[in-house]
């Protein structure tokens, strides 16, 4: 192959979309991370499990995270 003008860009190309697919299939087949508001919600439960808050106050709260 003849290495003339405008061809030594091609391998850059060739890298390029390399990276491109390896940066794709790690985003796909990485584990999702739990919403925010579960988490919450989690600490939530452990607070009424404590019995730091009561029934009424954890439904009022959770339904508001929930939301």
């Amino acid at each position: 192959m003849m290495w003339g003008y405008g061809v030594w860009w091609m391998p850059l190309i060739g890298l390029g979309f390399t990276v491109l697919v390896v940066w794709l299939l790690v985003g796909l087949f990485r584990p999702a991370s739990p919403r925010p508001d579960r988490r919450a919600v989690e600490i939530l439960e452990e607070r009424f499990a404590r019995g730091e808050i009561d029934r009424d106050e954890f439904e009022a709260r959770r339904a508001e995270l929930v939301r």
